[in-house]
């Protein structure tokens, strides 16, 4: 039986790191089923959901938190399977946030949903160059389960006032994210 592990790790980034990491994961036979990594600043953070047989899972977690404190902080969870959401319980949006870099905007999206029960299911931010003039431009893009009692269009209206309130362009698309790209 295999059980499952969260794992967040970040230190200073350097070549090799993945490699140390996803090495010592399937030394102990685990696989990464799912995972985010990204530079942020000087560091390198990575999130890693992973799969062990269960008689492997603790030594796996004694070898990967061998690796705190010497090179990354590394932090390992067990989690357990959650029942599959019903379709007609949920249902997936994707929502873009851009304008005018300033504190608060994450905070003001992320308050309004947590009001409303809209659980976040992914969430990328960064901040990035203007076109033409260069100045901080804040982009999010987050994808978000919906419960089946908020309907999609009071969501849009809420999101377009907060945005005129922060001062950033919303968008909200009916399915995830990767349904949006259109050529």
């Amino acid at each position: 039986m295999r059980k499952q592990l969260v794992l967040t790790a970040s230190g200073h980034d350097r070549p090799g790191i993945l490699e140390e990491i996803t090495g010592t994961i399937v030394r102990h036979n685990g696989n990464v089923e799912s995972g985010r990594f990204q530079r942020l600043g000087g560091d390198f953070a990575m999130l890693m959901f992973i799969t062990a047989p269960a008689e492997e899972l603790e030594t796996l977690r004694s070898a990967l938190n061998d690796l705190h404190f010497v090179k990354f902080d590394v932090q390992t969870r067990l989690s357990e399977a959650t029942e599959p959401v019903e379709p007609t319980m949920a249902q997936t949006c994707a929502i873009t946030v851009m304008g005018a870099d300033h504190m608060g905007i994450i905070y003001e999206v992320t308050r309004y949903l947590a009001e409303q029960g809209i659980n976040v299911e992914t969430m990328t931010t960064e901040v990035v160059a203007a076109p033409v003039s260069g100045s901080p431009l804040f982009k999010m893009s987050a994808v978000v389960r919906i419960p089946a009692k908020l309907a999609v269009d009071d969501l849009r209206e809420a999101l377009d006032y907060i945005g005129d309130e922060v001062g950033v362009d919303t968008q909200l698309f009916i399915g995830p994210a990767e349904d949006q790209h259109s050529g």
